[in-house]
């Protein structure tokens, strides 16, 4: 029996194993990172890279989140701690713009009412706070308006009723001043 030969093998195999274990390993410990850390948990909506979904379970290997559309996504917690993580379950509210294009035949003093209109279709809807509006540039064929307001509260459902309701009463204080929204075209739009 040739002891030399037996303890090169140990040693080629030693380090195939070594070589195979090191990402199983890897994840392992980051799994550990993943606990001590918290950058989520198990409930929360997570965008990672541009998969987004809520997380469903955190293991020794992998993270399983269940996007949004239904499938299951499989995550190496190695993977997840060199990624970045947005967690929206932790946000205390929700910053959003928008733009408004008004036709380039609006008259200033409609121009200069439209911000405050916009003011008060943000302030006259619940869990919000208005930020700013303003006369951003001037377009190819329109003028722009810019707008900011935060919804007080981070729940995705409180965001998309807050802004319809924003929307619809910006869209019924426009019709009440006579002010155009501009089509792409330049033509302006109609809105009552």
């Amino acid at each position: 029996f040739n002891v030399s030969t037996f303890i090169a093998g140990l040693g080629i195999g030693g380090v195939a194993i070594a070589l195979a274990t090191q990402a199983i390993l890897g994840d392992t410990f980051n799994s550990f990172a993943i606990a001590l850390d918290k950058p989520f948990e198990v409930g929360d909506f997570v965008v990672i890279d541009l998969l987004q979904g809520v997380v469903e379970h955190i293991g020794l290997k992998s993270t399983r989140v269940r996007a949004s559309s239904g499938e299951l996504l499989v995550f190496s917690n190695s993977d997840l701690t060199k990624s970045r993580i947005r967690n929206f379950k932790r946000m205390e509210q929700r910053r959003v713009s928008f733009t408004v294009r008004i036709a380039y035949e609006t008259p200033g003093v409609k121009l200069k009412r439209l911000l405050e209109l916009v003011k008060g279709a943000v302030e006259g809807v619940a869990d919000t706070r208005f930020e700013r509006a303003y006369l951003q540039s001037f377009g190819d064929v329109s003028y722009v308006f810019d707008a900011s307001y935060f919804v007080t509260k981070p729940d995705y459902a409180v965001y998309a009723s807050v802004q319809q309701a924003i929307n619809m009463n910006l869209q019924a204080a426009l019709v009440g001043e006579g002010i155009q929204i501009a089509l792409p075209s330049g033509a302006p739009a109609s809105l009552g």
